[in-house]
């Protein structure tokens, strides 16, 4: 008795054909017999999986999201202030389906980076586009162009990603040049992107960031509208971190002393 080929529905396969832009493939369908559809059914889907792998592994590079703890290391307990429920919430991304931005406050050392990585490392398991950058790479990059055109392509770079996120603005001061370019920034990608800025200076003292700056009313004005902030407070756990290890080789030196 001849070999029972499985049913598999020939317009999924020509869809599947389609979407992965196989034309030959396409102008030749009628010549393929319905039992080579099962290898060929297989075949696509290596090529859908190597595809998605291969974008997947494209956008992380692109984001730059560099090495960072998992929230599922983090230490809630350490802060004296987070909103612990309002982050992981966060990590369902809804915020980018409406282009709102998350603004991060705190002090040096409060976790504030690792909480951007993380969202933006989510966005990107989600398929989205992300670019993580300090605001200072940012903006020297922007004012180190040499002339409109080439100002123009690397604003695009910033501007047209789904989520781009501005680490550590707050921590240098800046030249009205700068506030200019973080401006063009801010309202090129208002309520078309959205922006994780991450800074441990309240807003009213962001006139001292960029003194002088003109636009600043207006920069924080497109930021903070559509926008979620949230406060962390707490001493730095990095700090913490390096005084249990000089406390843990002291430790070691002592006993080793008395060892001997």
């Amino acid at each position: 008795m001849p070999e029972r080929i499985p049913s598999i529905n020939s317009e999924q396969l020509q869809q599947q054909a389609r979407e992965l832009k196989f034309y030959g493939l396409q102008a030749h369908w009628q010549e393929i017999e319905q039992q080579h559809y099962p290898l060929l059914a297989s075949l696509l889907r290596w090529e859908s999986d190597e595809r998605q792998q291969r974008s997947l592994q494209r956008r992380l590079n692109n984001a730059r999201l560099g090495g960072f703890k998992s929230l599922a290391e983090f230490d809630w307990q350490w802060p004296e202030k987070i909103d612990q429920a309002a982050i992981h919430a966060l990590l369902q991304l809804d915020f980018l389906s409406t282009a709102s931005n998350i603004i991060l406050i705190g002090g040096n050392g409060v976790g504030k980076t690792t909480i951007a990585q993380n969202l933006g490392h989510q966005a990107v398991l989600q398929g989205h586009t992300v670019l993580f950058t300090s605001a200072a790479n940012m903006l020297n990059d922007l004012a180190a162009q040499d002339g409109d055109n080439a100002l123009r392509r690397r604003l695009k770079h910033y501007a047209h990603v789904q989520l781009l996120v501005i680490d550590e603005i707050g921590y240098l001061s800046y030249s009205n040049r700068h506030a200019d370019l973080l401006f063009e920034i801010i309202n090129r990608r208002y309520e078309q992107g959205s922006t994780i800025v991450t800074t441990n200076r309240p807003f009213g003292e962001w006139n001292e960031v960029f003194p002088n700056a003109a636009c600043v009313v207006s920069l924080i004005d497109r930021l903070v509208h559509h926008s979620e902030v949230i406060a962390i407070e707490g001493a730095s756990y990095r700090m913490k971190e390096a005084q249990e290890q000089a406390a843990e080789r002291q430790r070691k030196t002592t006993k080793k002393g008395a060892v001997k």
